[in-house]
């Protein structure tokens, strides 16, 4: 038996994905969980994956996609919680559920923590085998799409925000890159909280778009320096807290722009990861930095009774059918969209 399914034999460009048969994956162990794959968002850790080295490098050939929403299709004979024909979405991280870090929550610092679609074959296929741990019901009230388009981004956020940085009512967030998952995702958890948002974008139509998730002020960042705004914005004090996901384009920025005491919570580098830091900033203001990475598997049964409580919303860009996944990598690449870019199967 096959399924269709994008797969990477090569590392490389866009061109490099295949939409073609793949074997039927099968569970193989009473641990794991075969979801028939409705809809798959996109993530950077998709197009990191297929470049390969010194981003990634999968096994190959490879099934990428991390954000499944779908529908059970075969269960363990022992699982008492699921049954076939239920509507799920897949938790992303994988910790090995048995160590310290795992048990206690945090199973993002697990030792053999791993992402789904990374390492393992994900949710570019019409079938994709997971553990059983990771597949939570899906809200009713989203669709597949919607539903797709939530964990990563939102546990990420979530763990930054919340976790990390311990955001408080009425201090003041910056997001950068608010058109992208982790920023749609950072305005929304902020707000949530209390806080007052400051978000950056590279257009006009990003910026109103940021206003409409609960944004209160807006930068250019193509037409004006981040930093100064975010002194201006606050009255010369600067922010509470950066979300940095850019990385080496953003950096020395977000250093500049935070206050005294304040937080940087970083989780990514889509930029570049060799950033410079002036350590002056960093220990004549007690700045903090935090390094954040996905999010325990708890956090993201939090967010989902977030989007129950309709205190968070999805935010799509756009939905297209997964064969025309070259596509969506190139819309990915080229920061063309504004949310998650959903493929559906």
């Amino acid at each position: 038996m096959a399924v269709k399914a994008v797969r990477f034999h090569q590392h490389g460009g866009p061109e490099v994905l295949q939409y073609e048969d793949a074997p039927d994956p099968v569970p193989r162990t009473p641990e794991e969980t075969l979801v028939r794959v409705k809809a798959c968002a996109l993530n950077h850790l998709d197009i990191w994956g297929r470049i390969g080295p010194p981003y990634s490098k999968p096994p190959l050939p490879h099934i990428p996609g991390c954000d499944i929403a779908g529908v059970v299709e075969e269960v363990p004979p022992h699982e008492k919680e699921l049954r076939k024909g239920m509507e799920v979405i897949v938790s992303p991280g994988v910790g090995c559920g048995r160590c310290e870090r795992c048990l206690s929550g945090a199973d993002n610092q697990c030792r053999r923590y791993s992402v789904i679609g990374n390492e393992a074959d994900g949710g570019y296929a019409e079938l994709v085998v997971v553990p059983t741990r990771n597949v939570l019901p899906k809200p009713a009230r989203m669709d597949f799409v919607q539903a797709a388009s939530v964990p990563l981004v939102f546990l990420t956020a979530y763990h930054m925000l919340v976790t990390k940085a311990k955001v408080q009512p009425g201090e003041t967030v910056l997001v950068l890159g608010a058109g992208s998952g982790v920023g749609i995702a950072a305005i929304q958890v902020a707000k949530a909280f209390g806080a007052n948002v400051m978000a950056t974008a590279g257009s006009a139509s990003k910026l109103a778009k940021a206003v409409e998730l609960g944004a209160d002020h807006t930068v250019n960042h193509k037409t004006a320096k981040v930093s100064e705004e975010a002194r201006k914005y606050t009255e010369g004090r600067g922010v509470d807290v950066v979300v940095e996901h850019p990385g080496k384009a953003t950096w020395e920025e977000s250093l500049r722009s935070v206050a005294k005491g304040g937080r940087v919570v970083t989780c990514g580098a889509t930029t570049g990861y060799e950033a410079v830091t002036d350590l002056r900033y960093v220990f004549s203001r007690e700045i903090t930095v935090f390094g954040s990475y996905m999010g325990g598997s708890g956090e993201l049964l939090r967010v989902l009774e977030l989007f129950k409580q309709r205190r968070l919303r999805p935010v799509v860009d756009v939905a297209m059918p997964l064969s025309r996944a070259r596509d969506a990598q190139v819309r990915m690449e080229k920061s063309e969209h504004f949310g998650k870019i959903v493929l559906t199967v």
